[in-house]
């Protein structure tokens, strides 16, 4: 008698393909080949192929379990057989088919079918252990073991492993099912667990150790304890690259700084570590739905300070640029890319082959050390989220030199992203090859990048503060050189200059129409010139000067009062004449329907920056001027609140005077009596003292003198606190781009602190160390600050000789920047000279601008990433000490190049001190722009050039 195909042999099979569909194969797949098993034994029990064996008994267990159908069988026509062994090879060709076909389905679909896989994948654990149950409980009935029996079905089951085995190498598959259980189960279900669920394909001795292990707590300690131990040695260079980047918007101080950098570091090589599980979880094409949602969560978790490992590894090796590309613009759409995988995108590069060399070798450390890390990190949780206030007044505390930076940091948040600095190969070929043209804009040869914003204006919600004479820089700082007035010559020298210009270096006549009565400019052939008056001194500034000291002589110009403040200075006349008194002037007006009022100041030697009395700070420290000076500069002092007066007194010296010389002074109509009155209410509460009030009868003009108070006790006695007295943690220094407040900051009580005393008289002043300066402080040069200051001095003794053997005639200097200053020393040694040196500080160097208020200079805070805020073809000579190659680390040198072109004048000097290697970089620009260079010598680390008349024919897009 013939017998069909034993049973067991189905059986076997039909589990074997159940439990490999669920295991390695997509849901879809995975159907279809469960159906194949499924038809079969169906078809054979209705249908059984036939072919000679001595074994029955699976027959007669047929003939139990389907009793009625038993007649059917015997009588089964032969052919059956055929027919269903072809339609059995077609459906395994049509599962192979889809099989193939998804294991191409490109990343997005995966993703799509990342949720139904995964509950699919869950569950497959418990489906394995109920058909295990079934199998064991059918073999049990049966108990048909025959061994032939066996022998066949053995080597059917070994010939499908081994094909099995053959299609997963070729497919270089290897999938991970995630561990459902959790620290609340038993450690011997944690093991069974992820011995029965985790698969790791055909070369599980490949995978990091951290891949085989749950997602229980112990092991996110271990493998944050790996992290931490490797965190110095494989991070090291791309946090210092980093924090570079990072300068501008502002660096931690103190040890605070430190610990807040080791944090960085960490946290970079978590999100690191992350994006390069992603890119290997996505490059498998089987287990891509269960990587993928793994990965993204430890994302989500990196990004709120969770770490959590992640099962993923890699079995295809090296990637090509396309499935990288795609890989990336995958987690792009899925928004797995956070702000720390942001931030460290030119790092990953560079560190890639050290990290991979690295990852496997860092050592385990004790439990007690991984529970240290889990509470550091915690700890680090706590700290962001307190109060940016309270970070500052911290750090105030812990570190001896803050820089501009780190005080604005509380106040303002403008600075928009960081420059990449991996492409600094690329850039320096442009620069190699520099290509420059014209700037195409509006303003023409006057051009100020900064305060010419045309865009960034137009999208102002409001110009009730002037907001439309700010600083809004361009995102993109331009490259472009500004062209040259048609008649340009070279600038009159120096005391000549103060009382006549070249009509075509400015020319502008607007003023001489409107304001030529009053004396300010008059057009006088060729040139322009300056009678020396102005609105409050038609009958010239020298007369104005004495008037003021002779109403309070308490001022003593030259001695006492050194560097003084000109709000709405107009031409500059009255801080042109203050040099003859040994007077230094920071003069400041806007840009606006006075045409090039500050142009002509610069053009006539006299120092002064475009600026306005807005929503904004001033650009200066804290109690630095000793005389604030308001002469019809139409500022709405006592508009609300009195913000900007109290401006002013954040600025001025405890004990320094306001001189208000305006028509409410000594004039009675109604408007001018109301602004009087409000005016001396509010100076009643800030506790100024009126001094004065006297009349000049030559020009027929009147001013109030004010005197800021030198204690708290006027403060403490007021019956109304208003204004109100600043926070004990704002910083009054903080000052490059912070918005105004309407509050007084306290006098020093301690003697020993800035602004509790007043400094020595000039010139004694500009060679004796601050008062406030002590051995117990560190320098910036790393000595005892007061040794330090004496020594920076000694340093700059002899550059006027230095400079002289290289090219620089004093005579054809008049206006001067020193564009990194630290002490003032090299404006000190200038002292001597018919010159003024504008001391520049840096927004990311410490912050030394009040001690050079202190010796009688004067400078301001800025960031040479951005332009300056002057006209162009202002300076006769720029020093630049040790500042490119700290400036290049996060802006091009390029753009620094361009200003320097736009705010030196044509036959101007540059003077470069700094590393061989950027000094060959500028020069290379400098060449590029058609500058002589004068001397350059290597060994010295020294350059000077000289700028030219060149200007580039063609112009740059719009």
């Amino acid at each position: 008698m013939n017998d069909t195909i034993p049973f067991s042999y189905l059986e076997h099979f039909y589990y074997f393909i159940l439990s490999f569909s669920l295991q390695h194969l997509p849901p879809q797949t995975s159907l279809i080949c469960l159906c194949i098993p499924t038809f079969i034994i169906s078809f054979n029990i209705l249908y059984p192929f036939q072919f000679p064996s001595q074994h029955n008994t699976h027959y007669t267990l047929l003939m139990a379990l389907f009793k009625s159908r038993n007649n059917r069988r015997s009588s089964s026509p032969s052919y059956v057989s055929t027919l269903t062994t072809l339609l059995f090879i077609a459906l395994c060709v049509f599962g192979v088919w889809i099989y193939r076909s998804n294991t191409g389905v490109s990343p997005q679909t995966q993703t799509d079918e990342a949720t139904s896989t995964r509950m699919s994948v869950d569950t497959s654990s418990t489906t394995n252990n109920d058909l295990s149950s079934t199998e064991d409980t059918l073999e049990t009935t049966t108990k048909v073991t025959d061994e032939s029996a066996e022998t066949i079905t053995n080597r059917a089951i070994e010939e499908l492993a081994e094909t099995n085995s053959k299609i997963e190498s070729q497919e270089d598959t290897s999938t991970t099912e995630d561990s459902a259980e959790t620290n609340t189960k038993s450690e011997s279900q944690k093991d069974t667990s992820t011995t029965t669920t985790t698969v790791f394909g055909d070369n599980p001795g490949h995978l990091p150790d951290d891949a085989i292990k749950s997602d229980d707590k112990n092991n996110n300690n271990e493998a944050n304890k790996q992290k931490g131990a490797s965190s110095d040695s494989e991070i090291s260079e791309a946090s210092s690259v980093t924090q570079e980047e990072q300068v501008t918007s502002m660096s931690e101080s103190g040890s605070e700084q430190n610990s807040e950098t080791e944090k960085v570091q960490q946290g970079s090589a978590e999100a690191y570590e992350g994006n390069k599980k992603d890119e290997e979880g996505d490059a498998k094409a089987q287990d891509a739905t269960e990587s993928q949602n793994a990965n993204e969560a430890e994302t989500q978790e990196l990004s709120t300070g969770q770490k959590q490992d992640v099962l993923s590894f890699d079995t295809n090796g090296s990637k090509n640029d396309e499935e990288e590309a795609n890989k990336e613009q995958l987690r792009e759409d899925k928004g797995e890319i956070t702000k720390k995988d942001e931030k460290i995108t030119s790092q990953d590069d560079q560190q890639d082959e050290n990290f991979e060399s690295k990852k496997g070798e860092t050592s385990q450390v004790s439990e007690t050390e991984s529970e240290k890390n889990e509470n550091q990190g915690s700890q680090d949780e706590s700290e962001q989220r307190q109060k940016p206030k309270a970070e500052k007044k911290d750090k105030k505390s812990k570190k001896a030199w803050a820089t501009q930076a780190d005080q604005s940091h509380n106040e303002k948040k403008r600075q928009k992203g960081e420059l990449d600095n991996s492409n600094s190969d690329e850039d320096k070929e442009k620069q190699e090859d520099n290509t420059w043209y014209l700037c195409n804009v509006t303003a023409g040869a006057d051009y100020i990048p900064c305060l010419d914003n045309e865009k960034a204006i137009k999208k102002l919600r409001s110009t009730k503060h002037f907001q439309h004479r700010e600083r809004h820089c361009p995102e993109d700082p331009p490259t472009c050189l500004v062209s040259l007035p048609s008649g340009y010559k070279t600038s009159i020298e120096w005391p000549g200059s103060r009382d006549k210009i070249w009509y075509h270096n400015v020319p502008q006549t607007l003023l001489a129409e409107v304001k030529g009565h009053q004396n300010w400019v008059k057009v006088t052939g060729e040139y322009l010139t300056f009678p020396g008056g102005g609105t409050q001194f038609i009958h010239g500034a020298l007369h104005y000067i004495d008037f003021v000291q002779q109403a309070e002589t308490g001022i003593a110009w030259g001695k006492r009062t050194r560097v003084i403040l000109d709000v709405g200075c107009g031409v500059g006349s009255f801080g042109g004449y203050l040099f003859e008194r040994d007077v230094i002037a920071m003069s400041f007006a806007p840009k606006d329907e006075h045409v090039a009022q500050v142009q002509f100041a610069l053009e006539r030697g006299i120092p002064a920056i475009s600026a306005v009395m807005g929503s904004q700070r001033l650009p200066f420290p804290s109690r630095v001027f000793d005389l604030v000076h308001c002469a019809r500069c139409r500022v709405p002092w006592s508009d609300e609140g009195g913000i900007l007066l109290l401006e002013l007194n954040r600025v001025l010296r405890p004990g320094g005077y306001f001189v208000w010389s305006a028509t409410p002074v000594y004039q009675k109509l109604e408007e001018d009596v109301q602004i009087w009155n409000e005016m001396s209410l509010l100076t009643k509460s800030m506790c100024w003292e009126l001094v004065t009030i006297n009349k000049d009868k030559l020009n027929q003009v009147g001013a109030a003198i004010y005197r800021k108070p030198t204690s708290n006790e006027c403060y403490e006695q007021r019956e109304k606190s208003e204004p109100p007295m600043c926070k004990d943690d704002d910083d009054p220094n903080a000052a490059w781009y912070v918005p105004l407040q309407a509050c007084m900051h306290k006098v020093p009580d301690n003697k020993a602190e800035r602004g509790a005393k007043w400094p020595e008289e000039w010139p004694s002043r500009l060679q004796k160390t601050p008062y406030w300066l002590n051995n117990s402080q560190i320098g910036i040069y790393g000595k005892p600050a007061a040794k330090d200051f004496a020594e920076d001095n000694e340093r700059w003794k002899n550059v006027v000789d230095e400079l002289s053997n290289i090219g620089i005639t004093w005579s054809n200097v008049r206006n001067v920047m020193d564009m990194k200053a630290v002490y003032g020393g090299f404006a000190a040694a200038l002292g001597d000279l018919p010159v003024w040196v504008f001391n520049v500080v840096n927004i990311d160097s410490p912050d030394t601008l009040p001690i050079i208020y202190e010796r009688g200079l004067f400078g301001i805070y800025h960031d040479w990433c951005e332009s300056f805020s002057t006209y162009p073809r202002t300076y006769d000579l720029l020093h630049a000490d040790n500042l490119f190659s700290k400036l290049k680390e996060r802006c091009k040198l390029a753009v620094i190049m361009a200003e320097v072109d736009r705010i030196a004048r044509p036959g101007g000097k540059l003077i470069v001190r700094d590393e061989s290697s950027t000094i060959s970089e500028v020069e290379a620009l400098l060449k590029s722009l058609h500058w002589e260079i004068i001397f350059s010598n290597d060994q010295k680390d020294l350059l000077s050039a000289k700028k030219g008349t060149w200007r580039p024919d063609s112009v740059a897009s719009s």
